[in-house]
């Protein structure tokens, strides 16, 4: 079973969505209906794809006509997937497909808000790993979606050393050389929070080099003797408000845990249009 179908069953059996029994008591089981899933803001799209998921997993005889799609732009009013099937079977999967869709939603636009921020720049907006356990793969494919990048993925994926790490080893260099020595196909990153720090790093050529709660002005002074050959990233204190100020230093990449830990919800709805019974019954002969 794929990860993406196991959150789903996860999500329906928390919603106990087969067992809607408001839906049960008001709704006729052959009665069909229309629902359209709209935008009540102006966001980037994620989640279309898991939410589709959604309603073909409580019934796969639902049609669905999607007009907008994942990282698509959508402004208040736009019509985002028309859906046709059980009246009941819309209802229940009503919550668990929009929750998908406006969290993920609200990521991508919370992304694409700091990508715009820094347009002007080479400088690239990524993630941490500051996501929700269990729908980290589908927070960080909301980054995506909204023009960001991924950093490492797990705890498997990269080697970052910060200041823990460096307090057991004893120094950077004991931990960089460490790193160097444990995998040589693994890239290692290292955390500085003062110029000593970067220059003792630069020395040793990591792949990347993270500047932790420095001020534009450090980072543009950090950047001036830090080799193009090392990536450099920033984080920490970094905004909407300052973040063009930060890509202006020649710096790689920002890296912005808000844009999955505080992203605020995009605001969808769904409503639905019962049809007649005389026309559910010949739609469902047909």
């Amino acid at each position: 079973m794929s990860y993406t179908q196991t959150l789903i069953d996860l999500a329906l059996t928390e919603d106990a969505a087969y067992e809607d029994h408001t839906a049960l008591a008001t709704i006729l089981d052959v009665q069909r209906g229309i629902a359209r899933i709209t935008a009540k803001g102006e966001g980037v799209l994620s989640g279309c794809t898991i939410a589709s998921q959604v309603f073909t997993t409580m019934d796969n005889r639902i049609q669905q006509h999607w007009s907008k799609h994942d990282a698509d732009t959508v402004k208040v009013g736009d019509v985002i997937v028309e859906l046709t099937g059980s009246l009941r079977h819309l209802l229940a999967a009503e919550r668990t497909a929009l929750n998908f869709m406006q969290h993920l939603s609200g990521i991508a636009t919370a992304t694409h808000a700091f990508v715009s921020a820094v347009q002007d720049a080479t400088c690239a907006i990524a993630d941490t790993r500051k996501t929700t356990p269990g729908l980290r793969l589908l927070e960080k494919q909301a980054v995506v979606h909204g023009g960001g990048i991924n950093h490492r993925m797990d705890l498997a994926s990269g080697m970052l050393i910060k200041e823990n790490h460096i307090e057991a080893s004893g120094s950077i260099s004991e931990a960089i050389n460490a790193c160097f020595k444990h995998n040589k196909d693994i890239w290692v990153e290292v955390e500085c929070e003062t110029f000593a720090q970067v220059k003792e790093a630069v020395a040793l050529c990591p792949d990347i080099i993270l500047l932790d709660n420095m001020s534009p002005s450090q980072v543009s002074e950090a950047r001036s003797f830090v080799p193009t050959s090392i990536l450099l990233e920033a984080s920490g204190n970094i905004g909407l408000h300052n973040a063009h100020e930060y890509a202006q230093t020649g710096v790689d990449r920002l890296a912005i845990g808000a844009i999955t830990h505080s992203a605020t919800a995009l605001d969808l709805s769904m409503r639905v249009q019962a049809l007649e019974l005389n026309q559910a019954a010949n739609d469902e002969a047909s």
